[in-house]
């Protein structure tokens, strides 16, 4: 009887460790099952440095530096017509002009903007009804190679004026002036090159502005009449009137030295009215009245 118990006790044990065993086993396969495939670690793509836009450009905008930017692009998705860093530089696109609109992120192609010198350049460039006129500038009158395109400029002319006497002859002490003759005016392109290898730079020469029809004429009146300047107006100010009433400026208003030197060849010249009762006529002299 004995025995036969044991044994009962033996085979229960032993059917108990196989049924933990059994169940032991059929949770690891199923968690096998269950678990994520190992990730296979597949190395990037080759990619290329692609010229692409910094931010929005719509149509007839000037490329400015701060407007692209060189992108990470994929090596197979290059096309032809893409800028590529090495084959291409930033700086060949300063300066150029945006044919049709370029959204943020997307590539640079030839065919989307015009640079100077191609053709069509001053076409995609000039404002419906506007014309385009060139100036002569020199590194002062031309701001010292400041001046770019797109940005907004006044016209200065400045003149070398000989009072007349009764006679029409041409008396007394020249005179310089200075009037701005046009406000608000946008460049189109200035012909200043820069070396990138000897690090030099040839100052423009001349300047070539956006401005109407009339305005056209009345800078090719002020070239022959005198030395044209260029004025730099702040990007904030666009479109804001001056503050200055003067029309114009003497030179006498520039330096204080000259408001006490008489004008013409003799100290009275400049300071005489005359002065007409009936049919006698005197002439004051004003600076010989001061002087008594």
């Amino acid at each position: 009887m004995l025995r036969r118990t044991a044994f009962l006790a033996i085979a229960i044990i032993v059917s108990l460790g196989t049924v933990f065993a059994a169940r032991s086993w059929l949770q690891s396969q199923l968690a096998s099952r269950e678990a994520p495939a190992p990730t296979t670690v597949v190395a990037g793509a080759p990619t290329k440095m692609v010229l692409v836009a910094k931010t929005d450009m719509p149509a007839g905008q000037f490329v400015r530096p701060e407007n692209l930017r060189w992108q990470s692009w994929p090596e197979d998705g290059v096309a032809e017509s893409y800028v590529v860093e090495g084959k291409g530089k930033l700086e060949d696109f300063v300066g150029a002009v945006v044919r049709s609109g370029v959204t943020n992120g997307e590539p640079i192609l030839e065919g989307r903007v015009v640079r100077p010198g191609d053709r069509g350049f001053m076409a995609a460039v000039l404002s419906p009804g506007n014309r385009a006129v060139t100036v002569p500038v020199t590194p002062s009158s031309g701001l010292a190679g400041f001046v770019f395109p797109g940005d907004r400029v006044d016209v200065i002319l400045t003149v070398t004026v000989q009072p007349e006497g009764k006679d029409g002859q041409k008396e007394g002490a020249e005179r310089r002036a200075s009037e701005t003759v046009l406000q608000d005016i946008r460049v189109l392109a200035v012909d200043q090159r820069a070396d990138d290898q000897k690090h030099e730079i040839t100052p423009a020469k001349t300047a070539t502005l956006e401005v109407t029809p009339k305005q056209a004429e009345i800078v090719a009146v002020a070239s022959e009449m005198g030395k044209l300047s260029l004025s730099l107006r702040s990007l904030a100010q666009d479109g804001q009137a001056s503050a200055d009433t003067a029309p114009y400026t003497w030179d006498s208003d520039a330096a204080s030295l000259l408001r006490s030197v008489p004008r013409g060849g003799n100290s009275g010249a400049g300071r005489k009215v005359s002065v007409i009762r009936g049919t006698e006529r005197t002439d004051v002299d004003f600076a010989s009245v001061a002087t008594q």
